[in-house]
């Protein structure tokens, strides 16, 4: 087999859209770190600077609704041009920005460039790498997993200078990432077929995808309430928050890219994600019973990427076995819904953090999980065919990865 050698002897166009692929995968986390400097710099409660979150995540669930749409239109590299240029200008304009309001509405405009960048990348990646699909594949996880678990290491060293630091350090990297795959980046990557607007909404009335929609929704308010909530009770210094949320990026990386797909190939789907997402509420109960103990919630946070790792991968795994609908339009319909519970998740805590206590957030938290995991439980029938043996192919694995991960 000479595969894997051939990963590393890539194109230089493919290396450009990796390392744009790198620090697109950095913003999940990158805002972590500076969360309490903002809110101290710009005189924002944390209702406010959670918004940071909301405004994000809306208008990108938003957006993959039209993505699909619009890629196939005008094709995977001008969609990747346009996507890069919009996260450039807009992560420019939150470091420039003087109130937390003007924050919020940039991050929003950073949310409509990621939604069109990640969408077309990794068809981009595959279509232009040597070496066939499985090489390709391999380097975007690599990336993938780097830029999750990088970020908010990045966002905590930038933070200490400033907390604009690192929205002036992910437009630099942007810039360098967009003048590099504009020179570079000649073939037009995977062709796909023209998709109506229409498409993902009438997608949701599929039953199986409608059932994974929901119980996605209130799986990402566990989730986000873990990563957008936590650097406020943690107490610690925007390095401090950093160094843990590369511990809870780089579980998160490891489980998602390597344990789930394992996972995948011994166990059905639907047992997996009735494993799961108890210990994932187990694990918010207990870091709300020791919010106190930050040592105790740093424990829990790392715990809770590992299992958001599986779950991420496991549910999108899901969607893209749910129906025989094209694999863009199924995780279009699927993530805008899922992203509606992670834009409502962040401000949501911080409102229950001061109307009783740090403990309270988390325990909503594992209540929504456990929804989550009841949803999935009653539409079982529904869900049946997920379990039936099939097989895996690399493609199928990596794109589960792509829409589990880089939102």
């Amino acid at each position: 087999m000479t595969t894997t050698p051939s990963v590393w002897r890539q194109p230089a166009q493919v290396w450009a859209v990796a390392f744009a692929c790198v620090v697109a995968f950095m913003g999940i986390g990158l805002v972590d770190p500076i969360l309490p400097a903002i809110a101290d710099s710009l005189e924002a409660s944390p209702v406010e600077t959670e918004l940071l979150f909301t405004s994000y995540l809306l208008v990108t669930g938003l957006a993959m609704l039209v993505t699909s749409w619009i890629s196939s239109r005008i094709g995977a590299k001008a969609t990747l041009m346009i996507g890069l240029g919009l996260v450039v200008v807009f992560a420019l304009l939150c470091a420039m920005s003087s109130s937390v309001d003007a924050v919020i509405g940039f991050r929003a405009g950073w949310g409509l460039g990621n939604a069109l960048f990640i969408s077309t990348a990794l068809a981009t990646i595959v279509g232009a790498a040597s070496g066939g699909s499985s090489a390709a594949i391999i380097l975007y996880e690599a990336a993938l997993g780097l830029g999750i678990a990088v970020g908010p290491l990045l966002g905590g060293l930038l933070g200490e200078q400033s907390w604009r630091g690192p929205f002036f350090g992910v437009a630099v990297l942007m810039a360098i990432a967009f003048v590099a795959v504009l020179t570079l980046l000649r073939g037009p990557g995977e062709k796909r077929e023209r998709m109506p607007l229409s498409a993902p909404f009438r997608a949701l009335r599929r039953p199986a995808l409608a059932v994974l929609a929901v119980a996605a929704l209130f799986y990402n308010i566990g989730f986000f309430i873990l990563l957008a909530f936590s650097p406020f009770p943690l107490g610690f210094g925007a390095m401090g928050i950093g160094f843990t949320f590369f511990g809870w990026g780089v579980a998160l990386a490891v489980t998602s890219v390597w344990v789930a797909p394992i996972l995948m190939r011994r166990m059905p789907l639907t047992r997996i994600i009735w494993i799961i997402l108890p210990l994932l509420a187990l694990d918010l109960i207990v870091a709300g019973l020791l919010v106190a103990n930050a040592a105790a919630l740093v424990v829990c946070i790392v715990i809770g990427g590992l299992l958001l790792g599986v779950m991420n991968t496991a549910l999108t795994e899901a969607v893209m076995e749910a129906t025989d609908l094209p694999r863009s339009v199924a995780s279009s319909a699927y993530s805008a819904v899922r992203f509606l519970g992670g834009a409502a998740a962040p401000p949501i805590a911080a409102l229950l953090w001061h109307a009783f206590n740090a403990t309270v957030p988390y325990f909503f938290a594992a209540a929504a999980v456990l929804i989550a995991a009841g949803v999935v439980f009653l539409g079982r029938n529904t869900l049946r065919h997920l379990d039936a043996p099939r097989a895996h192919d690399a493609a199928e694995d990596a794109e589960a990865v792509l829409v589990g991960d880089a939102t």
